[in-house]
């Protein structure tokens, strides 16, 4: 299932410019018939009014995964942060003079294994989104509502 960009938008005009804007995503590997894939998760959280309760849109998607180290997903995780970044750009237009934030659902920790992405990460959504970041613990637009919508998924 995909975001409707358009009633993102709708919504978003439909809001105040006090409400927060959320962006981020998250990935899991999943092998199928010996094939390994990733189901990408995409969150959109708006913080009405930055106060009052919020609205989530997401999308899941599934995709081949071409990761060779299991421990270091650099293939999987820059694919989700090129993902977050383009569904920011197709928001861009009724996002600007709001606050937003992009999540990314990276650990800084140099022991973690999606810390081989860390700089690359950020400084693709410094230049995409003219951005920084949010990792983790920060994250969470990337782990719980993206983890909350992949709930909802599979309950559906």
């Amino acid at each position: 299932m995909k975001i409707n960009i358009q009633e993102v938008k709708e919504y978003l005009n439909n809001t105040s410019k006090e409400s927060k804007i959320y962006i981020g995503g998250d990935s899991e590997r999943v092998i199928i018939n010996n094939v390994w894939y990733a189901d990408y998760t995409l969150a959109v959280v708006i913080h009405i009014n930055g106060k009052n309760g919020c609205k989530l849109f997401g999308e899941s998607c599934r995709e081949r995964d071409f990761d060779q180290k299991i421990n270091r997903p650099r293939f999987r995780l820059m694919n989700e942060v090129y993902k977050i970044s383009e569904l920011y750009l197709k928001l861009a237009d009724v996002l600007e003079g709001r606050d937003v934030q992009i999540h990314l659902d990276i650990n800084p920790k140099e022991t973690a294994g999606s810390n081989c992405v860390l700089n690359e990460a950020i400084g693709y959504i410094k230049g995409t989104c003219n951005i920084i970041p949010f990792v983790k613990p920060e994250a969470f637009a990337a782990s719980t509502a993206a983890d909350r919508i992949k709930e909802l998924r599979r309950a559906a």
